[in-house]
């Protein structure tokens, strides 16, 4: 009898979008679309737009290469109505319009398997007000916050001010549904408050006023890939002289140094791992998330800082260097999800 080769799975790898997070989405795209083995799976990149279209092949080759996707292609639902072949999708978007379930609500509507959490736990993770809300029912310690809303601002500025008069300064002024740091301020006293607030509120209707931890902290962050029976990864630890880690230094070589495993207690780094997995289960994840703390070393208190459903996924992302400090490679991490996608779905 002849034999006969495996059906390759047909994976669909969708990238770009239209956040700020767009051309790291496209970085991230191109390093897992040259990880997914040929002899297991046949894939197909396509980009989506700035303006939200999604692009045939030859503009998606062209937008990978040139790292942005600026035009052109076609209306989102024919593109997904067309996906139909495909075993999994693989939705590498990060920030809003991709990472917040809207994405994973339409791949739902249509019945195709895709890489990570579902519409509960995209959309929940993804607005800081409700990761904090739920993250809060569940016992996992936060630093102090408020919420203000865009039309609050316009209407009674005085009243949000006096929100971030009660938490004190040095204080954060965080958009609540942007990712990599995109629209956040350290604010050191009443005089940058408007400001920032002013810049917040540019990008979304939502902020959070969040409090400083009373030193500065050490930043731990910790992988989690699974869907019902999590595992997490080794603790790795971010080390950087901007006086928090925003957007520039988060993506310009050489400005922070990692430290896989952090060079923490076994009791510290073992209750970090506790804590990420509690996140994950609260939150409704699947498939992968990366969990970052505060570690307040004086106290030894944690304080977990913010959850990631699709975080950066290049080669030197802290993602895959996580679980590559466990023995599990890039190309093995990367069809690991595919894995995990076609098991949930």
């Amino acid at each position: 009898m002849a034999y006969c080769a495996p059906m390759k799975k047909r994976i669909l790898l969708l990238a770009g979008g239209q956040s700020g997070e767009h051309e790291v989405s496209l970085m991230s795209a191109r390093s897992v679309l040259a990880a997914l083995p040929r002899d297991q799976f046949d894939v197909t990149p396509v980009a989506i737009s700035k303006q939200g279209r999604w692009l045939p092949p030859t503009d998606t080759r062209q937008a990978l290469e040139n790292g942005s996707a600026e035009s052109g292609g076609d209306l989102v639902l024919h593109r997904v109505a067309s996906a139909e072949g495909y075993d999994a999708v693989f939705p590498l978007l990060h920030g809003p319009m991709g990472e917040d379930g809207t994405v994973q609500g339409l791949l739902t509507l249509a019945g195709i398997p895709f890489v990570g959490s579902g519409v509960l736990g995209s959309a929940v993770s993804m607005d800081k007000v409700m990761t904090k809300q739920v993250l809060a029912s569940a016992g996992i310690p936060q630093v102090a916050w408020r919420l203000a809303v865009r039309r609050e601002w316009s209407s009674d500025a005085d009243d949000v001010r006096a929100r971030a008069a009660e938490l004190g300064f040095p204080l954060f002024v965080k958009p609540a549904n942007l990712g990599s740091s995109v629209g956040i301020s350290k604010v050191h006293g009443p005089g940058e408050l408007d400001a920032a607030l002013d810049l917040a509120f540019s990008l979304d209707r939502r902020v959070i006023l969040e409090a400083m931890t009373a030193s500065r902290p050490r930043e731990l962050e910790v992988g989690v890939l699974g869907n019902d029976a999590p595992i997490a990864s080794p603790v790795g630890e971010l080390r950087f002289a901007a006086e928090f880690y925003d957007y520039e230094t988060k993506y310009t070589e050489g400005r922070a140094e990692v430290h896989i495993p952090a060079p923490i207690p076994e009791d510290v780094a073992l209750r970090v791992r506790e804590l990420a997995l509690t996140a994950f289960r609260a939150l409704d994840c699947a498939g992968l998330a990366r969990v970052d703390f505060f570690y307040l070393e004086d106290s030894g208190e944690l304080v977990l800082n913010e959850v990631n459903t699709m975080p950066g996924f290049t080669q030197t992302s802290m993602y895959p260097k996580l679980f590559g400090a466990a023995g599990l490679g890039y190309s093995e991490l990367v069809t690991r999800l595919v894995e995990l996608a076609l098991e949930e779905r």
